[in-house]
C-alpha cells in the first residue's frame, strides 16, 4: 500500500495519521511542493494519497503556483477511485478541485472546538457508530462550499462544513484530527505568537490558555477519532486496492 503524501508546510506533518499507516504495512511517499519536491505527473504507482494542512489560503495561486497542478492531480486520484484525505487546507483544496469555492470563514477557528457528525455522516464507512459530538484540534481562517454531490459528514456551529466525502473515495476534513497530543502542545507553545499577533495580547494569550485547558481535556478523545477513522480509511484504501487488481 503505498501512499502519496502532500505536506505544504513543513511545520504540518501527517503525524499520527502517518503512524497508523506504516503501522498497517503502507509506505508513505512525502512531498514537499511549495519547497520545491515536484508532484508526481500522475497517480501512477500509488494507491492513495493525503493531503495536509498549512497557513496558505487555498485559492491563492498567485504566490502558491503549485496549487494548479495539484489539483490536476487530485482530480486524477479521483478519477482513478484511488481514496484521499484532506486534512484543513487539504480539505479545502479537495473542495476547490470539485468545484466548490473557498472563502474566509466568518470565524477564526481555534483550538478543540466542537463539531459534530451529521446524520449522513452516521452513516458513513469512516465515522459509523462514533459519538455524534466531537471535539478536534482547529486552525484555521477559511472554510469550504460542498461540491455539487457532495455529502456534508460533519459540522460545526461556527463552521458549517467540517467534513464532507465526495463520491465513494474523497474525503475532507476542516479539522487537524491527524495532530497527536505532542504536536497540538508544540503548535501552542511554539506558535502562540500567531495567535496573539491576530487577536492582541491579552486576547491571544486567553485564547492559548483556553487551548492549553482543552488540549489536556480533549485530547486523547481526540487522538482515539483519529485512529478509528484512518484505520477505517485505510480499510477503503485497501478495498480499492484489492478492486483494482
Amino acid at each position: 500500500m503505498k501512499v502519496l503524501v502532500i505536506q505544504n508546510d513543513a511545520t504540518s506533518p501527517i503525524s499520527l495519521v502517518g503512524e497508523h499507516i506504516t503501522a498497517a504495512g503502507g509506505d508513505l511517499t512525502t512531498i514537499l511542493p511549495h519547497s520545491g519536491d515536484a508532484l508526481p505527473a500522475s497517480p501512477q504507482g500509488f494507491d492513495a494519497a493525503v493531503i495536509l494542512g498549512g497557513p496558505q489560503n487555498a485559492h491563492d495561486d498567485a504566490n502558491y503556483p503549485g496549487f494548479l497542478p495539484m489539483l490536476d492531480l487530485l482530480r486524477a486520484f479521483h478519477a482513478e477511485a484511488k481514496p484521499m484525505l484532506g486534512l484543513c487546507l487539504g480539505g479545502q483544496l479537495l473542495a476547490r478541485a470539485f468545484g466548490a469555492r473557498v472563502r474566509l470563514n466568518d470565524e477564526f477557528e481555534y483550538g478543540y472546538l466542537p463539531i459534530e457528525i451529521t446524520a449522513e455522516g452516521q452513516q458513513d464507512r469512516l465515522l459509523a457508530g462514533l459519538s455524534p459530538a466531537q471535539r478536534i484540534m482547529q486552525w484555521h481562517e477559511d472554510t469550504f462550499g460542498l461540491p455539487e454531490a457532495g455529502i456534508r459528514l460533519m459540522t460545526g456551529p461556527t463552521c458549517l462544513n467540517q467534513a464532507f466525502r465526495y463520491g465513494e473515495t474523497t474525503y475532507g476534513f476542516q479539522c487537524h484530527f491527524e495532530v497527536s497530543e505532542t504536536l497540538a502542545d508544540t503548535w501552542i507553545n511554539k506558535f502562540g505568537h500567531v495567535i496573539t499577533k491576530r487577536f492582541g495580547e491579552t486576547v491571544g494569550q486567553q485564547k492559548l490558555d483556553q487551548a492549553r485547558g482543552e488540549l489536556v481535556r480533549y485530547g486523547k478523545a481526540a487522538t482515539e477519532f483519529c485512529g478509528v477513522v484512518t484505520r477505517r480509511w485505510i480499510d477503503l484504501v485497501k478495498d480499492r486496492r484489492a478492486a483494482a487488481a
